[in-house]
């Protein structure tokens, strides 16, 4: 068996401590050569994995809109040796064929049709939303992505795995037509996870079954305040007598019908003019929210505004919320919690006769259905280790950063392929990459988790998962991504692979169209 694992696994003590919503476990074995030490971790429960959907699906996908690429140091820079480095098999070359292809013998074509499989898995770090590549792969429930390590895996992070991970095969602004696939657990090497060693930069991650847009419904109040998933709260105009109606239903004016002046009607008077009928008209007193700005103009000398009265209030929300917010309360971050402080003034204004109108509050709720199973949707590619290096492959993703030179030819909208036969590679000290294998290639970041396919059948769209992109660099230093790496997949690969393929993870939506909101 090939050494090249050049660390002993830390024994079950040095694991991470769980968190709430992510823990850390780590599985280890005396027996290297059967089962090489992996970390697995726990993304989401069925019970947290609703508030992740909700996270990239409230605000109509604004989050997914506000992603970048995602880099993390993954573009190469110093000596890099091209041609060479340990990537060797470690046992006999293996596959698993991809799905709906059991027993077919993939044809060869000239066209190159990108594959269904492949799209964005997103996440986050902090308070920023970022992107790589990746792609289906077959699996017994067949609900596995694979993606490159560092797209799931930080050690440095309290809880060892980023955060909000979704898969969107297809992904192209801010839509999923075969809908969104929360991450349940991932899988990798002991050596990616904890010591950042890149020869073992691959992750497999089984999601839940996806979920879909179905629609919008109006609430009662009671209804929406349970609703676990995407809502809002519309005002909508109803005719005086149905004010009336709706006032004596709930003895007084409610969240559910009241009146308010049109103030495309009203004209604002120095607050010192006198309440009731006068020579302009009748005189009302109105209270209005106000930007900061005004709200500290009324006590510098704004007699319209009364500096008296006048009152405010903060209120925490969540992230999502926070930055869909535009109105003009004062959006602001104090001790990592999302806050916006509302100002109100009150003033008097004339008001035209006839101006008052009359409205209802209606609840809405946005429905999901469950989209199924990820394979069934959009299939998923075969895998294969122990491979000999020269052999042609494709290589996908969705690259969008500048060259080096700050040439941009890649918006990361849509994928983009490469095609060559890999080498031997072993990339900068700091990656610890000494057994990678290559591809002459120009994607740039953005392209990281992009699968490697070999035997790639253009008319079926599907092959063999031979890697995942995990750095890219300059060989000539001419200001021009040249090359794309990947770790190489021996038997230790497979048998981390092998283990996340068979993990069952179920659906997160209930037959009501909410989400999942119990484990």
């Amino acid at each position: 068996m090939n050494t090249r694992v050049k660390r002993l696994a830390l024994p079950l003590g040095g694991a991470l401590a769980a968190t709430s919503m992510i823990g850390a476990t780590l599985v280890s074995s005396a027996q290297a050569s059967t089962a090489p030490a992996k970390k697995v971790v726990s993304l989401a429960s069925s019970s947290s994995a609703q508030k992740v959907a909700d996270y990239w699906t409230s605000n109509r996908g604004a989050n997914f809109k506000a992603a970048a690429q995602y880099t993390a140091d993954s573009s190469v820079s110093g000596k890099v040796k091209l041609g060479g480095g340990d990537a060797a098999p470690d046992g006999k070359a293996g596959q698993v064929p991809p799905i709906g292809q059991e027993k077919v013998t993939p044809t060869k074509v000239k066209n190159v049709n990108l594959p269904k499989t492949i799209g964005k898995v997103f996440f986050t770090i902090g308070d920023k939303e970022y992107w790589c590549s990746g792609s289906s792969i077959q699996a017994k429930y067949r609900n596995l992505v694979a993606t490159a390590g560092h797209c799931v895996f930080d050690e440095g992070l309290q809880n060892g795995a980023l955060d909000n991970w979704v898969f969107v095969p297809g992904y192209y602004q801010a839509k999923a037509p075969w809908g969104i696939y929360v991450g349940k657990a991932a899988y990798t090497h002991y050596d990616l996870a904890v010591y950042e060693d890149y020869d073992s930069d691959y992750a497999f991650v089984t999601v839940y079954n996806g979920i879909a847009y179905a629609g919008e419904k109006a609430v009662s109040k009671d209804a929406y305040d349970k609703w676990q998933g995407y809502k809002y709260a519309k005002d909508v105009a109803i005719t005086e007598a149905e004010y009336k109606k709706c006032k004596d239903e709930h003895g007084g004016e409610t969240v559910d019908c009241w009146a308010k002046a049109d103030p495309s009607s009203e004209k604002v008077v120095p607050y010192s003019t006198p309440l009731g009928n006068g020579p302009l008209g009748k005189v009302e007193i109105r209270t209005k929210e106000v930007t900061k700005e005004q709200f500290d103009a009324a006590g510098n000398g704004n007699h319209n505004y009364n500096q008296a009265n006048y009152k405010t209030y903060t209120e925490i929300v969540d992230e999502a919320t926070y930055k869909g917010y535009t109105g003009p309360g004062y959006k602001k971050i104090v001790d990592g919690a999302f806050t916006i402080t509302h100002y109100f003034l009150e003033y008097k204004a004339v008001v035209s006769p006839g101006a008052t109108k009359y409205y209802k509050t209606v609840f809405v709720v946005e429905l999901y259905k469950d989209a199924g199973r990820l394979g069934d949707n959009v299939g998923g590619q075969g895998f294969t280790w122990n491979q000999k290096v020269g052999q042609p492959v494709y290589v996908f993703g969705y690259p969008a950063a500048p060259h080096p030179d700050g040439d941009k030819p890649f918006t990361g909208v849509t994928p983009k392929w490469c095609y060559g036969k890999t080498f031997a590679a072993a990339a900068a000290a700091k990656f610890k990459a000494e057994a990678q294998i290559g591809l002459k290639c120009s994607m740039t970041a953005g392209s990281s988790g992009g699968p490697w396919i070999l035997k790639y059948s253009s008319t079926k769209r599907l092959g063999y998962i031979n890697g995942v992109t995990s750095l890219i660099g300059d060989a000539d230093g001419n200001g021009r991504i040249d090359f794309s790496t990947s770790p190489y997949f021996d038997s230790e690969t497979y048998a981390i692979y092998k283990s996340a393929a068979n993990l069952w993870s179920g659906k997160i939506v209930t037959s009501d169209g909410d989400l999942v909101t119990k484990a």
